[in-house]
């Protein structure tokens, strides 16, 4: 409560962030807080009561009342009705999205469903929740709004003819719709993979060309690529099987979701080409991963985006292996070796002065590091690396009063 009321709002604002099992006078405090930005931190959270966060709703700042229509997907309709009929664009794109902060993602009232529809900042999201007649889906199909068709090309009820009049849509991220549709005709399927996969440029030519309408074509055509690799498809993952060797990666990786398949497929499927596609069976099998294949998995890991986390973080290696670890020649394999708590001083003082920053900072925070490598890690020229050292409960208390007195705190 004391920093609740504090003068500094990037102060309050860490509260927001930091406070965990907070009792509800801290959060009648903070709704009411004179900083916007203290108010959206509370409105990404769940633990909030939910009295509280619907006042948000009619915050003054559309930027907390768009925040809240984003994280709070669990909202009262009545809090959603309100967001849906914000008069500022940016709360209503935000209440009826085709993408939200959490799951389930809501679904607004079918009495403003033909209002959503006429306003042009949310006419896409209710695509999937209409009921698709032959005439409207048509009419959709050759909407100005590539993401309009998208979901056309995605809704259940899309009748065949318009299907295959997407498949020739010059949009790519239309034709990946229609990709991974279950009724999609396989050599329609094939066609999209090939034109997509052929098409693409590297980004960073898109990029430092002139973005007019036919480089912005090929930018989102270059996102397809992607999209066609990533993309999840629940049907597939409920019938796996005929899946598990299909020449789509997005396939496979949907196969691998299962937890039904067979040892056989499993082993299949940790064996794959594409890195997306182990990983995916590593975590949705974890009983039928062996040490070496965890390792091998892990190794050999390509993200399709930048992430913290990796796969060896859904297994327990054995204190043999970490050590092993601390020497690979693989950095990356090198910052698993503080995971083991005993690590010996022997092997995590080398690691301390290791030349790559990733593998200082993973053992930043170690217990068996002597005082004076943890008062050289806080000199770090790395700041990533002298923070963790800095944060690290194990840090001694006279090291904390060392930072403190030069901070003259």
């Amino acid at each position: 409560m004391r920093l609740a009321a504090h003068a500094d709002p990037d102060v309050r604002a860490a509260l927001d962030v930091g406070a965990r099992d907070a009792p509800r006078e801290l959060y009648e405090r903070l709704i009411d807080d004179p900083d916007t930005r203290v108010r959206e931190y509370l409105a990404e959270r769940d633990d909030v009561p939910a009295d509280l966060l619907a006042r948000l709703a009619g915050d003054p700042d559309p930027q907390a009342r768009a925040t809240l229509a984003r994280w709070w997907t669990p909202a009262p309709e009545a809090v959603r009705r309100v967001l849906l009929t914000d008069p500022v664009d940016e709360v209503r794109a935000a209440a009826c999205s085709t993408y939200y902060a959490r799951s389930p993602h809501p679904v607004p009232p079918p009495d403003l469903v033909a209002g959503l529809f006429a306003d042009p900042v949310t006419r896409a999201a209710p695509v999937r929740h209409a009921l698709l007649t032959s005439e409207l889906a048509a009419r959709l199909a050759g909407d100005p709004d590539y993401q309009v068709r998208r979901w056309v090309a995605e809704h259940p009820q899309l009748p065949p003819p318009v299907r295959d009049r997407l498949t020739d849509n010059p949009s790519a991220h239309v034709r990946v719709g229609v990709s991974g549709r279950r009724d999609t005709p396989e050599p329609a399927r094939h066609c999209i993979y090939e034109d997509i996969q052929q098409g693409e440029r590297p980004l960073t030519d898109l990029l430092n060309a002139d973005l007019d309408d036919d480089a912005l074509l090929q930018v989102e055509d270059h996102m397809a690529v992607a999209e066609l690799r990533y993309l999840r498809l629940d049907w597939v993952t409920a019938d796996p099987l005929p899946y598990v060797s299909s020449p789509y990666v997005c396939f496979r990786r949907s196969a691998a979701r299962s937890r039904a398949l067979p040892a056989d497929a499993v082993i299949r499927l940790l064996n794959d080409d594409d890195s997306g596609v182990r990983t995916t069976m590593a975590t949705h099998a974890p009983h039928l991963v062996d040490l070496a294949t965890a390792e091998r998995i892990d190794r050999e890991f390509q993200p399709d985006k930048k992430t913290n986390w990796r796969p060896a973080d859904e297994f327990t290696f054995p204190p043999q292996t970490l050590r092993r670890l601390a020497t690979d020649p693989d950095p990356r394999m090198r910052c698993l070796a503080p995971r083991d708590l005993d690590l010996p001083a022997e092997l995590a003082e080398p690691l301390a002065t290791d030349p790559d920053s990733l593998v200082r900072h993973a053992v930043a925070g170690h217990p068996n590091l002597p005082v004076h490598m943890r008062r050289a890690l806080l000199a770090d020229l790395n700041d990533q690396v002298a923070q963790a050292t800095a944060a690290a409960p194990t840090l001694p208390v006279s090291e904390m009063d060392r930072l403190l007195t030069l901070a003259g705190v």
